[in-house]
Order: C-alpha cells, then structure tokens, then sequence
C-alpha cells in the first residue's frame, strides 16, 4: 500500500482522485469505482502498489503493439482492478476479481525488482497491459521512471479513461500505448462498459499531441459495434487525429456477460479493414486469427509486404533504416527496423 498520486483533499476527510475521468469524490473509509484505491481519514491510498498479480516476458505484439520495437521481446505486468465493468471483458478473471467479491492479491515486488526482471530477459520495454494500468498508476509511474533511465521503453494497454493530468504526469516515461476504443456511441460506454467516450477520444488526442506513438484497438463485438456506420464514425475519427496511427480490428470471442454472442466472422474483420483503408489509415491489422494476411505490415505506398507475422511471432522484418525498400517510404513506428529491435 502506498499513498495515490493526483488527488485532491477535501472538506471533511473526503478526497478526490484525480487520476481517471470517473473522478471519484471519495468519503473516509471508501473506495473509489476502481476498488483499488481507498481514503483513510483523508489520505487517499492505492491498494495494489507493490501486489503484482501477472508478470510475463511476451512478443510485443501480443500488447497488440505492431509498430512499437516490433520483434522485440516486452516484460508485460499487471495488477488486479478496473475503473470499467465491460460486460464482453476478454480478462475478467483478474481486471473484475475485486468487484466480484475477491480480494486485493498479488505478489509484492519493487519498481527496482521489475526493472531488473526486465533486464534479465533483454526485454527491450515494459508493457503496463493485461488489467487498466491506470488503477495501478503509482507503481508503473515508479517503475517507469526508473526504467527509462536504464534505457527501457515504457507502454500503456489501456482503455483511455484517464485525465490529461495524468498522462501530462507520466509522459516522460510514457513512448507507447494501445488504446481499446471500444465503441462510438457514448450510450454503450455507459451502459456496458461503465464510462464514458469522448475522454477515451481526448486521450488518443493527447498521447498523439504528446509524442507518445499510440495505436488502437476495437474489439468487434457481434450486434454492439460492428455496424458499418459505427466502423465508419471510428476509423474517420482515427484518421482525423493522424492516417498513421495502426488500427487493430479484432475477433471478439464469447466471454464473461456476453457468451450468448457468436465470435467475430472474418467478414466482419475484412469489412472493417476495407473502412479503415478507405478512411485513409495507412496501417490496419486484424486480430485473433493467425495466419490471416490481415496480420502483416503491409508499405501504405506501394503495398509491398514488409513485416511477416504468425499470430505473435515475427516471421520476417524487411524494414531497413525505417523505410520500405522497394519505394523507400517512411515506416510510422518506432524503431521499425529489423536490427534496431534484434
């Protein structure tokens, strides 16, 4: 446990938390719609600082992060929560485990443990992925930080529900993130998911601004957001805030509240890709189905393939110095090149 960072103390022992858009206003011996971070008597706490629940070396591109040191290998961490309840969650056996009634978990281990984890596997990043890093924000901050210093990358797998504050706070440490959009209707973020659109918008608008490289992932869910319109209100919104940032389409398989749905078809996911490459999107994979075409990095100026991919693996990185060599066209990304990720 360790006191949160970005809040506010108010009139009588309440605080607000400043850290999420929900922007809970926190009486003394409450926690936040997160359930993870608590006031006591007017100090406002984070419960899961040091309680790592998950901790993998994975490919990179499991994050998906396809245009992020691609080939490389990322320390992926995670602990358990969540400021959002969706009811088609792909992770719930830890992102919903404390609103299901489980308890605050995990194993202690110290910004410097991790950091030195990631150094032992020659991990060239560390991915803040698997439940929302921004209810663990202290400890990826710390850890971050240090990270940085030994030349370690730093990304987020978040759902963009986070105040300006906070990423102006972790900016310096921050190089990647994979933002899930996962709808255009506000009405559906309230709902089923619990939150709201346009902050998850004003975050990809930020990180973009910001400097940090961030790609976006829509998880099509059968019958919620897999409308050609919607498709449409999406990719037009991701080409307004830059044609290069990546769009991951990807296949929803039925879970949590939603195991009456049927799987994603690959006629969905083609559609998807065709609106996104009409929206002007130089980059659009398709996700869950290894072997696809649709998993490939494809030159956005003569089409040459340039990256290879089996589900997560790499099969081959013709990038050389970041461009195509067929037409030479920059590669968006960060350090693309083959050699500079081996």
């Amino acid at each position: 446990m360790k006191e949160a960072m970005l809040y506010d103390k108010l009139d009588g022992n309440k605080v607000q938390c400043n850290l999420c858009a929900h922007g809970c206003k926190i009486p003394p011996g409450k926690k936040g719609i997160c359930l993870v971070r608590e006031n006591r008597n007017g100090t406002l706490y984070s419960l899961v600082y040091d309680k790592i629940t998950s901790a993998h070396v994975d490919p990179i591109e499991k994050k998906p992060l396809f245009h992020f040191l691609p080939g490389s290998k990322s320390f992926s961490l995670s602990m358990v929560g969540c400021n959002f309840k969706c009811d088609f969650c792909q992770n719930s056996g830890i992102s919903q485990i404390v609103k299901n009634g489980g308890e605050v978990t995990g194993t202690s281990m110290s910004p410097e443990q991790l950091v030195e984890i990631a150094r032992r596997y020659n991990c060239k990043s560390i991915s803040y992925t698997y439940t929302e890093p921004t209810i663990f924000f202290e400890i990826a901050y710390d850890t971050a930080k240090l990270a940085s210093g030994e030349g370690i990358k730093n990304n987020f797998v978040t759902n963009g529900f986070m105040t300006a504050t906070a990423l102006e706070t972790i900016r310096p440490y921050l190089h990647g993130a994979n933002v899930d959009l996962k709808t255009f209707s506000d009405e559906i973020y309230r709902k089923v998911i619990g939150g709201q659109l346009e902050p998850v918008l004003e975050s990809i608008r930020l990180m973009k601004e910001f400097g940090i490289w961030v790609e976006v992932t829509t998880l099509l869910v059968p019958g919620m957001n897999d409308s050609e319109e919607e498709l449409r209100q999406i990719a037009g919104f991701i080409a307004s805030v830059g044609i290069e940032i990546p769009w991951h389409v990807t296949r929803f398989h039925p879970d949590y509240h939603m195991k009456d749905r049927q799987a994603t078809t690959l006629q969905s996911l083609t559609l998807a890709a065709r609106i996104g490459k009409e929206a002007g999107l130089r980059y659009i994979y398709c996700g869950n189905v290894p072997g696809q075409e649709g998993e490939n990095t494809f030159c956005y100026s003569c089409e040459s393939i340039l990256v290879k991919r089996w589900g997560f693996e790499v099969m081959e990185n013709r990038i050389a110095d970041g461009r195509c060599p067929e037409c030479s066209a920059e590669i968006d990304g960060v350090q693309m090149s083959a050699a500079a990720t081996g």
